[in-house]
């Protein structure tokens, strides 16, 4: 048997578009021999939909789309479609084989995920009933996604006569995560002696990315088939009695390039997706905004990028050189604005409330805000969206400006540790060197005052982002991160910075998600509380 693994990029709520890419796949399919093709987890109306589930008018288009799959689809081919089902009331994750024209069966998702960037329960009703289909002599058992994390679906299939289990899924990405899926699909095929086809979404979609990388576990739980991840993709698998046969491997990406991958994927598809014609940003000389730069030209090409650089009195020469480079070396569009004389008006006109007070981060900040209404003035005269340029530590620690540098509509590096940073630019740079060396190598510096540094004001970033790392994607204790050997005053200092700035969080644009715990969706911290328990 021929089995086509459709590596779908859906849009949420655009039905009647997914439905013609699903169709226009499907003739593929067909043409090239496939008996059947397999499609992500809820394809048909894209993942996650939220609360578009409560409305009547949006579940209609999807059977309405639905009908028209069975019109559409060559007779011939058996599809398995990820879509929303609505039965007497109750609303079901499904999957239904359409054949001959027709929905011969659906099947409903067993294990409703409701933590991280899920809340399936929210909107879904459990399925309770096993779906096994016989096509060419082959019993194939169907599971949704989180199906698959647990042994009882699996087994409930292999029970009602699987011989073969093929998993829709929208898996959204983080680091390492391919290997989870590995490792936890390699129990199911342990405990059930079936091999997996596991077909997964790809595309960006707010702050998820989808990375594809769908593949085959083989009956002995060793990876047949890997498909490459953050493309659309239509491959094949053959399978011979139950088992998948073995083809050349996609090689896996490095770290550094999953991860930028990703984020050009979730950029790209922000963009467009929303009907943005172009970005704009700061470039500061900086290393955030160079590979903020980088991306963005990598997603987009540089005709839709537009730089702006706006130094003041404490910018470096240096800084204005590495930034003009920059521009040059990617070939966008760069402008410049100096905010000097803006920023003596802005002190000119408050000194009579500030007196002989001194100089502090209110001037700092009052900087940070004239760029941002530079850069928002250009957005809206020109439609752009403005890419904010800060990393997940500044985000921690509020080492940022409400309404200044994280004023825009999307904030490219808001789940990446400084760290990281660095290591995405010196990945970039492998590629082609598009930043500059001294940018990488030098100290980082906001230059909002005269020789600043990150770390007048915060611990070196090795240990800022360990504590980080503990302290909210592992969610360890001041205690037990203290134990781990990092300074009292270090843990103390970081961790309560990063509470305190909660209320900034709230406020920041939606950015990529590429740790398991981000500061968007999965991590839900009240604002106005007192943490007394420790």
């Amino acid at each position: 048997m021929k089995i086509a693994i459709a590596q779908i990029n859906a849009m949420v709520g655009d039905m009647h578009g997914n439905a013609k890419k699903i169709i226009a796949y499907a003739q593929q399919a067909y043409a090239a021999g496939a008996t059947l093709m397999v499609t992500p987890e809820l394809v048909l109306c894209g993942y996650p939909p939220e609360d578009l589930l409560y409305r009547n008018d949006f579940l209609e288009a999807n059977q309405r789309a639905l009908a028209y799959l069975c019109d559409a689809i060559p007779p011939e081919l058996s599809v398995l479609i990820g879509h929303p089902h609505q039965v007497n009331g109750e609303l079901f994750n499904a999957a239904s084989l359409i054949q001959q024209g027709k929905i011969q069966n659906t099947y409903h998702k067993q294990v409703l995920p409701n933590y991280s960037v899920f809340d399936e329960e929210r909107y879904f009703e459990r399925g309770d009933t096993p779906f096994v289909f016989a096509l060419d002599g082959l019993q194939i058992g169907v599971l949704i996604c989180a199906d698959g994390w647990e042994k009882a679906p699996a087994m409930r299939a292999k029970h009602a006569g699987a011989e073969l289990l093929i998993s829709l899924n929208a898996s959204p990405y983080h680091m390492d995560k391919l290997n989870t899926r590995y490792e936890i699909l390699a129990e199911r095929v342990q405990e059930t002696s079936l091999a997996v086809i596991y077909t997964n979404m790809v595309g960006g979609q707010d702050e998820l990315v989808f990375d594809g990388a769908s593949f085959v576990l083989n009956q002995q739980g060793k990876v047949s088939q890997q498909l490459p991840a953050f493309v659309e993709t239509l491959s094949y698998v053959e399978v011979l009695n139950g088992q998948p046969q073995p083809v050349e491997l996609v090689p896996l990406l490095s770290m550094e390039a999953t991860v930028y991958h990703a984020l050009t994927l979730g950029l790209a598809d922000y963009v467009n997706k929303n009907g943005f014609p172009s970005v704009v940003l700061g470039l500061s000389g900086g290393i955030d905004s160079a590979l903020t730069l980088a991306i963005a030209v990598d997603a987009l090409g540089a005709e839709r990028v537009k730089v702006v650089l706006m130094s003041s009195e404490f910018t470096s020469n240096i800084s204005v050189d590495d930034a003009i480079e920059m521009a040059n070396r990617v070939g966008v569009h760069h402008s410049l604005i100096p905010i000097k004389t803006l920023f003596d008006t802005f002190r000119t006109a408050l000194a009579p409330e500030f007196g002989n007070r001194p100089f502090d981060t209110t001037e700092e900040n009052l900087q940070a805000r004239i760029r941002g209404m530079l850069l928002m003035a250009l957005s809206n005269k020109f439609g752009s969206i403005v890419l904010t340029t800060g990393n997940k530590s500044e985000m921690a620690v509020g080492y940022s400006t409400l309404y200044g540098d994280m004023a825009g509509g999307f904030s490219l590096l808001k789940d990446v540790p400084k760290t990281l940073v660095y290591r995405l630019a010196e990945y970039r740079n492998t590629r082609s060197k598009i930043i500059p060396e001294r940018i990488i190598t030098r100290a980082p510096s906001a230059e909002l005052r005269a020789n600043q540094t990150d770390q007048d004001s915060l611990p070196p970033y090795e240990i800022l982002d360990a504590i980080m790392q503990a302290y909210v994607e592992e969610d360890m204790s001041r205690h037990a991160i203290m134990q781990l050997g990092y300074q009292t005053k270090d843990v103390l200092r970081v961790t309560q910075l990063i509470d305190r700035n909660e209320y900034k969080r709230r406020q920041a644009p939606v950015g990529v998600r590429i740790t398991q715990k981000g500061f968007g969706k999965d991590r839900r911290y009240p604002i106005t509380c007192k943490l007394t328990f420790e």
